[in-house]
């Protein structure tokens, strides 16, 4: 039986990503997030309008979105209450965030150059896409209260993938029984479990959905 429920969040389940960003002063910021959607090589980012990450996207118009597998939980883990924000932002202190600003360090993670994008690539992550801003919208509207988040359209410009998650059959392509990506579902980390059964959607030929000249910047 289905009965009416009022949750605090909504969070049924997406992917992690660690964004990299260039601070203001040129030094690199690094913050986890999973409020993200794809749609062929672009993809959507939902970000607090105040934090470092969403000024730095604003001002720099690029980063890299690095995914981290399942086994990289305790790296982000370490990553989920830090903030490059000083002083601390009201809402945040309540939160129990703490302002570090070497939050790669904290990690234990290391970084490698970028070719498209300023923002460094994080090593540790089986997956690196560097990525350009297309649009920004305002969200979280409500009629009670103005929205203090955006939603970032941003483009994917080049992909790294490390070479043990390629299907060695098909070039280009990810085995999806490699990938273990990290799960973020209402607060809490999850993995992958095997594949449960075969997929009609997947008879469809991969490369039909390949965009047009979608390297170019």
């Amino acid at each position: 039986m289905h009965i009416n429920v009022e949750p605090s969040i909504l969070y049924f389940g997406t992917p992690v990503a660690l964004l990299s960003s260039m601070n203001e002063d040129g030094t690199v910021n690094v913050a986890p997030m999973s409020s993200v959607w794809w749609l062929g090589w672009n993809c959507m980012l939902g970000l607090g309008a105040t934090g470092h990450t969403a000024q730095n996207l604003l001002r720099e118009r690029e980063c890299v979105l690095n995914l981290p597998a399942a086994s990289n939980v305790e790296a982000v883990n370490q990553l989920a209450l830090l903030t490059g924000s000083d002083p601390v932002p009201p809402h945040k202190l309540a939160k129990g965030y703490r302002h570090e600003k070497d939050k790669l360090g904290v990690a234990g993670m290391t970084v490698s150059p970028s070719e498209r994008v300023r923002a460094p690539r994080i090593d540790q992550c089986p997956i690196q896409l560097e990525a350009v801003l297309e649009t920004v919208h305002p969200f979280g509207h409500r009629p009670d209260k103005a929205s203090t988040a955006l939603a970032f359209e941003m483009r994917i410009v080049r992909a790294h993938v490390d070479e043990t998650l390629l299907d060695t059959t098909a070039p280009n392509h990810i085995d999806p029984d490699l990938w273990r990506p990290l799960i973020m579902s209402f607060c809490q980390f999850y993995g992958l479990g095997g594949k449960l059964q075969h997929s009609t959607l997947a008879e469809i030929p991969e490369e039909s959905y390949r965009p047009v000249a979608h390297m170019e910047r």
